[in-house]
């Protein structure tokens, strides 16, 4: 598969995990959704080998690691390494979505390329 289409709602409802990894093929990384009902005490937990980027898309997560903890609201942003001791729970009264992508083995450098330089550039270079 080259490319997939899909939304939260069409990978499931209710509290809980959403996969959106082998829904949408994905094979490079890790990825998922996680919705927290209001004031959900989220598991302690770390990983082996895999570091997860966590990003907050709706309501607040309070991000408890090694000793610190931190409220995050939309758009908030938490890295943690494998071996990080780390705790997401709902800090608010709604729902919480929250989605994580994971991964080992470091960054891939810059590899894109325009398929249409002399029309893209300029919209690329718009972005700054």
């Amino acid at each position: 598969m080259s490319h997939a289409f899909s939304s939260l709602d069409e990978l499931g409802e209710g509290h809980g995990f959403r996969k959106i990894r082998a829904a949408l093929g994905v094979e490079a990384f890790g990825v998922n959704a996680i919705v927290f009902p209001p004031r959900y005490e989220g598991p302690e937990h770390f990983h082996d080998t895999q570091d997860e980027l966590y990003f907050v898309h709706r309501g607040r997560i309070r991000v408890d690691a090694d000793g610190e903890s931190r409220e995050l609201g939309p758009g908030g942003l938490f890295h943690a390494s494998a071996a990080t001791r780390r705790r997401l729970s709902n800090a608010g009264d709604e729902d919480a979505v929250v989605f994580v992508v994971g991964g080992k083995d470091g960054y891939v450098e810059r590899d894109g390329h325009l398929v249409n330089p002399e029309v893209d550039l300029p919209r690329r270079q718009g972005l700054g």
